[in-house]
């Protein structure tokens, strides 16, 4: 039978499902995989289900020589922490979870951009340190939403599904930038850079893939392009962002604040950045939803069921 493993603590209905497919070994750990046991996993099974962390490198590939593993089936959309062209140098076929994360991640982005220009997070660390003294009219101002412009930086699924929310929900006009022109059902206006976007939105949400090509894509330049009064929503990954920067941008009063779902370290979140009050911070909850880690989760087990079936995968990167 088909020796496959899961990298990672799952729902039990996902680990049920596989259960019944393959030889499974559950690593029912929330932690990534070492160096070790990354090597083994390749040496060891027919397919491995792993997910964010799990650093498939290519001194990773090297080291095993011939795997026997020959899929990846990775638990989410993002893949930036396997090295695929290495992957598939060694034979080894990539998919991902695409649809399964959209709406949960869009919603998340409503969240940061809520919280962020509302000033939630600073409010709600008032009432509970017991400081606040009662409503006023001018306490606590912040950025009203509607009818404001919101700029979508990477205009994919998740990016199209923020802004539609941003549009139909809150009358915001839509501005993006990507890497080609798109056909969408709302008006949006296309700028020809990162920056030129920034400087002509309310709120800029980073909604661009992980990887090289957009390692530190919004670092100074696009910061000092921004209002005063704008606000920055990451929903990403980390490494788009010039966390150093953005402190700065936040620390100098360059940007309004800050919502951020992921970072460049995790789950290591610099102190400068927990110290600053116009930070929103959450502990990469993007798709944390039972229903949406069920999907993703039998979506990547579809794409290991397909692929030992010899069925085109559904989802192949």
């Amino acid at each position: 039978m088909t020796k496959v493993l899961i990298a990672r603590n799952l729902p039990d209905s996902v680990v049920e499902t596989a259960r019944g497919l393959f030889d499974l070994t559950y690593r029912d750990r929330p932690d990534p995989m070492d160096r070790d046991a990354l090597i083994a996993s390749l040496r060891d099974y027919d397919g491995v289900l792993p997910t964010l962390g799990d650093a498939y490198s290519a001194e990773i590939f090297a080291a095993v020589g011939q795997p026997r593993c020959r899929i990846l089936a990775n638990f989410g959309v993002g893949y930036n922490h396997i090295d695929v062209a290495a992957a598939r140098a060694a034979g080894i076929a990539v998919t991902n979870t695409p649809g399964a994360v959209t709406d949960a991640t869009a919603d998340i982005a409503m969240t940061l951009m809520l919280m962020s220009a509302r000033r939630a997070g600073e409010g709600e660390r008032l009432v509970r340190r017991g400081d606040w003294q009662g409503w006023h009219p001018v306490q606590m101002l912040g950025l009203h939403l509607t009818g404001k412009t919101v700029g979508i930086l990477g205009m994919g699924r998740i990016g199209q599904a923020i802004a539609r929310r941003c549009h139909f929900g809150f009358g915001m006009s839509v501005g993006y930038a990507s890497r080609s022109e798109k056909t969408l059902d709302f008006p949006a206006t296309r700028y020809g850079s990162p920056e030129a976007l920034a400087a002509a939105v309310d709120v800029l949400v980073a909604a661009v893939p992980g990887g090289a090509e957009t390692h530190h894509l919004i670092g100074a330049a696009v910061f000092a392009a921004m209002k005063p009064t704008a606000h920055f929503v990451n929903i990403s990954r980390g490494d788009v962002v010039d966390e150093a920067a953005l402190i700065a941008a936040l620390e100098t009063g360059a940007i309004a604040g800050a919502g951020l779902d992921v970072y460049e370290h995790e789950p290591r979140v610099p102190e400068a950045l927990i110290g600053l009050e116009n930070a929103v911070l959450l502990p990469h909850l993007g798709t944390a939803a039972l229903e949406v880690r069920e999907d993703m989760g039998r979506m990547a087990v579809a794409n290991l069921k397909a692929f030992f079936a010899g069925e085109d995968v559904p989802n192949p990167v």
